[in-house]
């Protein structure tokens, strides 16, 4: 089974990365895609990304969840396209909505926007285990109350997921048929939705015992092990650093990141 945003073990140059030059290269990737406007270079930043993954060995991961960004990119399309109406317009739905170049323009990019940020976000939750994101974060000073939200939200996303698929086979097992087609699978939420909410609000319970006893918010605690930065982030920050520098010069220079 196919586990959304899980760590996964690997010996690969992006592993051996600090978590601050993976928060860095995330930070540097999504800046340049939310303020570029051109396809071919958001097209070009997705076949990097998927370059990295491909060389420290995660594409098969990448890859699985690009049925997931398809299905909410063709979504996010199709409501640009009716609520963003712009340009030349190409038919008409119903002889109400009409179909915009505009619309089907501005709808791609914010596509392609879309996929670079859930890719290089997968990269670094990928590569990262929640122990080092943690200290990484208490070294930048992030309190620990933000610290604790967005680690414990990434670990419960496959844990939730385990979950929902056990309590779904669970109810097959015991001979609940919800039927075919769109409306049984609309009917199959409820039943997975109620026991996997009631057992999640239990977990919290015991989440939060968990952490009271470890003394998760007292101000003195030793890491087992600290990530330094080596010389393979130091090379990254530098690129990373001259990558922007360009995009940055190429952005007020000229209009060839700014359009298509």
């Amino acid at each position: 089974m196919t586990e959304i945003l899980q760590y996964v073990q690997k010996d690969s140059f992006l592993h051996r990365l600090a978590p601050l030059t993976k928060i860095l290269f995330v930070i540097v990737v999504g800046m340049m895609s939310i303020v570029s406007t051109s396809i071919p270079f958001l097209v070009s930043v997705i076949l990097v990304l998927l370059a990295i993954a491909f060389i420290a060995g995660l594409h098969r991961e990448v890859l699985r969840q690009f049925f997931l960004i398809a299905v909410m990119s063709v979504i996010l399309i199709i409501i640009t396209v009716l609520t963003l109406p712009g340009g030349e317009t190409l038919f008409v739905i119903g002889g109400i909505i009409p179909i915009t170049t505009g619309g089907i323009l501005i709808g791609v990019i914010m596509t392609l926007r879309f996929a670079v940020l859930i890719t290089a976000i997968q990269l670094f939750v990928l590569s990262t285990q929640p122990r080092d994101l943690v200290h990484t974060l208490e070294r930048l000073r992030v309190p620990v109350d933000y610290t604790l939200m967005f680690v414990i939200a990434l670990r419960f996303i496959p844990t939730l997921q385990i979950e929902g698929t056990r309590i779904h086979e669970a109810q097959l097992a015991r001979g609940y048929n919800p039927g075919s087609g769109i409306g049984g699978k609309i009917r199959s939420i409820a039943p997975v939705m109620v026991p996997l909410v009631s057992n999640s609000l239990a977990r919290s319970n015991v989440l939060g015992l968990t952490i009271d006893l470890r003394g998760y918010r007292t101000k003195k605690r030793t890491p087992l092990r600290e990530r330094h930065l080596l010389m393979l982030d130091y090379a990254v920050i530098a690129l990373l650093f001259v990558v922007a520098s360009a995009f940055i010069y190429l952005t007020l220079r000229l209009p060839v990141l700014q359009a298509w």
